[in-house]
């Protein structure tokens, strides 16, 4: 239960890229002004390779900044997504690699060549850009909470793979209650990935397209002036200059 005397009140602010983008529209100023806010150097040629791209046509696929695949996972995404026929952007972390002096340890010749043919891997991309992208169909994601919300307000949906901590509680409501993805649970079997990279980019994917509008609309409405979380944000910001008048 909520300590009321240590937290007395709790601001619901998200999402917090959104508030950004709303905010600097009121200025001269632009995304373009700001800084990278990745702690990972990103790899930008993904967006040159996405922009040669058909329009929903690919599938992005990351699982964030901590989890670490066994080989034998990584294998099964591997053929999952080569054998989906469908093109793909992959952010495949350096220490996720099998590599052997530099060069891919093991990997099988049809997963080496399908990637050539379909596929581009990349060790991190600018998320943002890549999701707000045209040439994106889906996102393959450990459902994470920025994640999430981030695939949300740029109306693109999910196929759920969560790992640890909040990332089972957001796939369930992904699929079972906000109806804007698909959630893999616990299972890494590539005709599963297969099977559900084909579902999310054509079998459903009319039907999740309507809910992911509605949840956009709903999101970045909230960041706009007037906006539950717009006015939420100003109410934490004057409650800290509150706290400061009164130290």
């Amino acid at each position: 239960m909520r300590n009321k005397s240590k937290c007395p009140k709790i601001y619901t602010i998200g999402p917090l890229h959104e508030h950004l983008k709303a905010r600097l529209a009121d200025t001269n100023r632009t995304l373009s002004d700001r800084s990278s806010n990745s702690f990972r150097e990103v790899d930008r040629s993904c967006i040159s390779w996405l922009d040669k791209q058909p329009k929903g046509s690919v599938v992005y696929v990351s699982f964030g900044s901590i989890a670490v695949l066994p080989r034998e996972k990584l294998m099964e995404f591997w053929f999952g997504l080569v054998n989906s026929g469908k093109r793909f952007l992959w952010v495949l972390r350096p220490e996720n690699v099998p590599r052997n002096d530099g060069e891919c340890d093991g990997v099988p010749t049809e997963l080496v060549e399908g990637t050539k043919e379909r596929g581009y891997i990349v060790d991190w991309a600018p998320q943002e850009d890549v999701l707000s992208h045209e040439a994106i169909s889906g996102f393959l994601t450990h459902s994470g909470w920025n994640s999430t919300l981030e695939s949300v307000t740029a109306r693109v949906p999910m196929i759920c793979w969560p790992c640890f901590g909040d990332q089972q509680l957001n796939s369930r409501f992904v699929e079972e209650v906000w109806k804007l993805g698909l959630d893999m649970k616990d299972v890494c079997d590539r005709r599963v990935v297969e099977q559900m990279v084909n579902d999310l980019m054509v079998e459903k994917r009319e039907e999740i397209l309507k809910s992911a509008a509605e949840f956009a609309k709903l999101a970045k409405g909230s960041v706009n002036v007037g906006g539950s979380s717009y006015c939420n944000l100003d109410c934490l910001i004057e409650d800290i200059r509150m706290m400061n008048k009164n130290c």
